[in-house]
């Protein structure tokens, strides 16, 4: 009990100092003295200052869960669920150890491995040149940080090439695919 005491006091100092910035301190003030002689006043305050607190602090989980009812109820795809990551690899070889790796982890649902790309970079103040294997892995956008985790522990370049980059529309069915290939920890 005493510890639900101590949130709701900090929700009210959170959301008074929030009235002071927005308010100004002079008008703040000012209703602070009227809440303190109004009961009601205060109260209603209160109860708005921690509606407020516990509003901004689902906020994130509330707006997940009306983006996932209204693709449910709509049958539409909610944008950035699913990612592909672009990821370089000196020879076929080390592609396919790699992409052998992501898949027995479960971290993705496909890997293309495409063969001799071309490609040119900076490196250490100079432009190279050389023929790179580029893969494409198909993925959950939450398994994002795993992959990327994953294919430095085993990626022979110290910086390896690793972008991603979310998927905004696609076939439906191939979506529904990715979620069931790769499980959602």
């Amino acid at each position: 009990m005493e510890e639900v005491r101590r949130s709701l006091a900090r929700g009210v100092s959170t959301c008074r100092n929030l009235l002071m910035s927005l308010c100004g301190a002079a008008r703040m003030e000012s209703l602070l003295k009227r809440c303190r002689e109004t009961p009601t006043l205060r109260s209603s305050l209160l109860l708005t200052g921690l509606f407020l607190f516990l509003f901004m602090s689902l906020y994130p989980a509330l707006w997940s869960i009306g983006v996932r009812l209204k693709s449910v109820l709509t049958g539409s795809y909610v944008a950035g669920h699913h990612s592909v990551l672009l990821i370089n690899s000196p020879n076929e070889q080390t592609a396919k150890e790699i992409a052998r790796g992501v898949m027995e982890h479960r971290l993705a649902a496909s890997v293309n491995i495409l063969y001799r790309t071309s490609t040119m970079y900076y490196w250490k103040s100079e432009i190279q040149d050389a023929t790179e294997i580029l893969m494409l892995v198909k993925t959950r956008s939450s398994k994002i940080q795993q992959v990327v985790n994953y294919v430095r522990s085993v990626h022979p370049y110290g910086t390896p090439e690793i972008l991603s980059f979310p998927v905004e529309d696609g076939s439906l069915d191939y979506m529904k695919w990715i979620d069931e290939a790769v499980p959602d920890d």
